[in-house]
């Protein structure tokens, strides 16, 4: 167990290797209780949020979807991704719990004159289940109609049960679900669930699963410094309504422009190495260019080592990396390395 912000958490249950493995060929649980989760209302809350996120919240058409995005500062760096919601009430943002001060902070600075208002829902808790058997193992968690309804939702498509919202969202790269329910309630679903085949899965796993997945970690991949154009997140900024000013527009726009930023890539090493975060990697032996690794692990998926990487945009596909004393060649490609158990890197 580790402090993981506050929280008390499992770096793995037994074996990370294993609990990797059984996300990728049956299914997994996870605990996510640490997400701060915030409930908005107000007859100004949809055109606070469209004001405060990236992406478009008018894009939610139905009841329970999702939509990802990220929380810019003036400057255009990320201050946090997240996933927004629309609820019958009102709408959801599910954030990091390592920036849930600053983000608290941060909304209620935004709000001003507006009829709006927001509130932490820490009588909720999340659990995750994940991997290809994931719907079979909800089938015996909820009831027919249920299940039956998840079977048709696509990607952050999502419904409601007794007050238990369950979206079709997830960090790993497989097919599964989210479930944000009530605290007296998540024992439960969480027995149920390893009783129909799920098995828990800690800290450790989750990190190799979004990896190979090219999920970003916040303070990683991305923080207050970095463009969404420099962490594969130019898709989550939404500049369809062109008379949408949201926090951060002017900046991501003029950089967008003008072309001067890096990018995020996937690297995958041929040789067993492991690359972390902060190393640089070059592309000539004289190593007068660079780029940095944000994030790197060895793959339980591909066998071999793999990495996210910021580079400046060029043709090149292979760069070079020292560990050890001892240089090592990596392919470079799109930041994803694995979609629900197929390899695309």
């Amino acid at each position: 167990m580790v402090d993981f912000h506050g929280w008390n958490m499992p770096i793995n249950y037994g074996s990370q290797l294993s609990e990797h493995e059984q996300v990728r060929n049956s299914c997994g649980i996870f605990d996510v209780s640490h997400m701060t989760i915030l409930d908005f209302k107000g007859k100004d809350a949809k055109e606070f949020l469209r004001k405060l996120l990236a992406n478009d919240i008018n894009s939610l058409n139905e009841y329970f979807d999702g939509l990802y995005s990220a929380l810019l500062n003036e400057s255009g760096g990320i201050l946090d991704d997240l996933i927004a919601y629309k609820l019958e009430s009102g709408y959801r943002l599910v954030v990091n719990c390592a920036t849930r001060e600053s983000d608290i902070s941060w909304i209620a600075s935004q709000v001003g004159d507006m009829d709006v208002s927001f509130s932490e829902r820490t009588d909720l808790s999340m659990i995750a289940i994940q991997g290809p058997n994931a719907l079979k193992v909800l089938s015996r968690c909820f009831s027919t109609e249920t299940s039956n309804e998840l079977m048709k939702k696509r990607p952050f498509e999502g419904l409601m049960e007794d007050g238990t919202l369950v979206t079709t969202t997830g960090y790993t790269g497989e097919k599964g679900v989210e479930v944000m329910i009530d605290n007296e309630k998540a024992n439960s679903l969480w027995q149920k669930a390893i009783q129909s085949g799920a098995s828990p899965v800690g800290l450790a796993a989750r990190d190799t699963l979004r990896l190979e997945a090219g999920m970003n970690l916040y303070g990683f991949e991305m923080d207050e410094n970095i463009s969404p154009l420099e962490c594969n997140m130019a898709w989550t900024v939404s500049l369809k309504d062109k008379e949408r000013n949201f926090i951060g527009k002017d900046s991501f726009e003029l950089k967008k422009k003008t072309g001067d930023y890096h990018l995020l890539k996937g690297l995958l090493f041929e040789d067993r190495c492991i690359v972390r975060s902060n190393q640089e990697i070059f592309f000539d032996e004289q190593k007068t260019k660079k780029g940095i690794v944000t994030s790197g692990t060895y793959s339980p998926t591909l066998k071999k080592s793999i990495a996210l990487a910021r580079i400046a945009p060029s043709d090149r596909e292979t760069c070079l990396a020292e560990v050890r004393d001892k240089i090592f060649t990596a392919a470079i490609g799109q930041p994803r390395f694995i979609k629900e158990g197929k390899i695309v890197f």
